[in-house]
């Protein structure tokens, strides 16, 4: 299934938690393994310029598609989505592809007793990277699972405590829009799921955050005449059409849309691991409400005390696609700043 334009890239199907869930990956890992995860509208393809970058620097990267996205099974109950599944999801990855925790001493039976000299051979060796929703999953399984967490990078999105209010925001804002059952289904149907797709990833793109008026829809801010940005190809909304032509937007909506109110934070959250935010300076998602004040007055600091924090100048929602050598060279010197032991 690797396509003629990432032939280094395999993909299978791995059984979790009842479904079949699409991982690509790439690599061998001796350095490592780097799990990507995704958000809306993408897919693993999303990830395809740090896959090869870093197959080629010696880790294993890996990309599966959410449950319910891309080549994935459909949940039985889209209704039902959580985060909290997204996280386990995760873990059942982690452990079908044998990426292995870390053991500490109060976990070796007495009766085998393994020398500190010898930790490395079960070190910690998952990598996170994620963008937009999923930067949610990938914060809240590195702070309750740091034995299986060397690190956390995350594209678009800081961890915010408790969760950003839209309150202030109009009632044309697309989050709102898209919360409710059926509106943004019945927005899409209008259109083919390319044009749905390339309507997104044009209004993603803008550094304005996406509000329709009273009597707009949201698919209603761009048309056939607006281009396409320069880095995304028609080929790349080909392979995007064709993986939502098979998922559809019903799960996409349910998750992350209209399961934002059930995600549990934490009480007292601390990340034990390096934790990597790297934002566009023209990310519409800066102008979210609260989203600045956490990058710059030290709020997320206060959960992350191993923080570190890059703005990219002219950097849009989908930096990783549209600056990938950048991205890619970031994610890099972040992965050999942290090695694994």
């Amino acid at each position: 299934m690797a396509t003629a334009e990432q032939p280094q890239i395999e993909h299978s199907h791995l059984a979790i938690r009842g479904l079949n869930l699409h991982v690509a990956q790439a690599g061998t890992g001796e350095l490592g393994t780097v799990l990507f995860l995704h958000g809306f509208p993408e897919i693993w393809y999303s990830w395809r310029h740090q896959m090869l970058a870093l197959a080629a620097a010696g880790y294993r990267a890996i990309a599966p598609d959410w449950r319910g996205y891309g080549l994935s099974d459909q949940p039985p109950e889209p209704e039902a989505a959580s985060y909290q599944d997204l996280q386990e999801d995760l873990l059942a990855i982690l452990d079908a592809l044998s990426v292995p925790k870390t053991f500490h001493a109060s976990e070796l039976a007495p009766a085998n007793p393994i020398s500190s000299d010898n930790f490395h051979f079960v070190s910690r060796q998952a990598f996170l990277v994620a963008k937009d929703f999923g930067a949610r999953p990938a914060y809240d399984f590195a702070l309750h699972h740091p034995d299986r967490t060397c690190g956390v990078m995350c594209l678009g999105v800081p961890f915010v405590h408790g969760g950003t209010s839209f309150a202030s925001l109009p009632e044309g804002f697309y989050v709102l829009r898209w919360q409710e059952p059926g509106r943004a289904e019945a927005d899409f149907v209008r259109y083919d799921v390319k044009r749905v797709v390339r309507t997104i990833y044009i209004l993603f793109s803008r550094s304005e955050i996406p509000i329709a008026s009273e009597d707009q829809e949201i698919m209603d801010l761009a048309d056939l005449s607006t281009p396409l940005p320069e880095w995304f190809t028609e080929e790349d909304l080909g392979v995007y059409a064709s993986l939502y032509e098979k998922s559809g937007f019903g799960y996409p909506m349910e998750m992350p849309y209209r399961s934002l109110h059930k995600r549990q934070p934490i009480e007292y959250p601390k990340f034990q691991v390096p934790v990597f935010v790297v934002m566009g300076e023209k990310d519409y998602v800066l102008k979210f409400p609260g989203i600045e004040a956490v990058l710059k007055d030290g709020v997320m600091a206060k959960f992350a005390p191993d923080l570190k924090v890059t703005y990219i100048p002219d950097g849009s929602h989908f930096v990783q696609e549209q600056f990938p050598d950048m991205v890619n060279e970031l994610l890099l010197s972040f992965l050999k700043d942290h090695p694994v032991a």
